[in-house]
């Protein structure tokens, strides 16, 4: 199968460096300038991944983010030039599976794009039968909903399957390494913030949902672990 690359670049030279290299890689490479023109191209295309520049003109990247994953939820890698991490941070908080910071090796960003396209086709297979519960918590593997009684939460792919993860070893503490290995898969070679930020992103949102009685606890560099407060 080959798989189709949307990227979304307004450097018209790293397009189509980039484009080649990963057309000599086997993969099918459209390119847009900008997020408006990519945006379209994904609605009529529905690639298998998108590459996106989060300094693009107009609409930025960051932007263009929140569209891709409430409209099209498709995988998202982001680029970028800044090095100060607080725009990674927030890429990942709506949903971004990666960044990768400019200059970037070609093998690594490979890899990275590798290792994305295998977690989706993974979370596309059938899914474990029957809820997790766990308090006023029920999880779904089968429609991928979470939900705090009646209330479903809004929740990332990614805040999801970590959900999921830490649910169902409750009370007991996972490490980073562990949740990045189960739910980034074992050939993720990216940064721990990963986890820091979906974890502050389900803290936020466990919080925000009335009757929620879920707290996640941080034991100061060994993990987390998922407890129910009224236990």
């Amino acid at each position: 199968m080959t798989h189709e690359i949307l990227l979304i670049d307004d450097d018209l030279l790293l397009c189509r460096g980039l484009g080649y290299s990963l057309a000599r890689s086997g993969y099918r490479v459209r390119t847009a300038g900008d997020a408006t023109e990519g945006l379209a191209l994904a609605q009529g295309l529905t690639p298998d991944l998108v590459l996106l520049d989060i300094g693009l003109p107009g609409m930025d990247g960051l932007e263009a983010m929140r569209i891709f994953q409430r409209d099209l939820k498709l995988p998202v890698i982001l680029l970028t030039a800044r090095r100060g991490g607080r725009d990674e941070a927030l890429g990942l908080e709506l949903g971004a599976d990666d960044y990768v910071t400019k200059p970037f090796d070609m093998d690594r960003l490979l890899a990275r794009i590798k290792a994305t396209l295998r977690r989706h086709a993974c979370q596309e297979a059938p899914p474990a039968p029957g809820p997790l519960t766990l308090g006023n918590l029920t999880i779904s593997p089968q429609t991928r909903v979470a939900r705090i009684g009646q209330r479903p939460l809004d929740l990332t792919p990614r805040e999801f399957d970590l959900l999921y993860v830490l649910a169902g070893l409750a009370g007991q503490v996972i490490s980073i390494e562990a949740l990045l290995d189960r739910v980034w898969g074992a050939e993720f070679d990216g940064e721990p913030q990963v986890v820091y930020v979906h974890i502050s992103g389900l803290r936020e949102k466990l919080a925000g949902t009335p009757g929620h009685t879920l707290r996640i606890v941080t034991l100061h560099r060994v993990g987390y672990k998922l407890v129910d407060g009224e236990a």
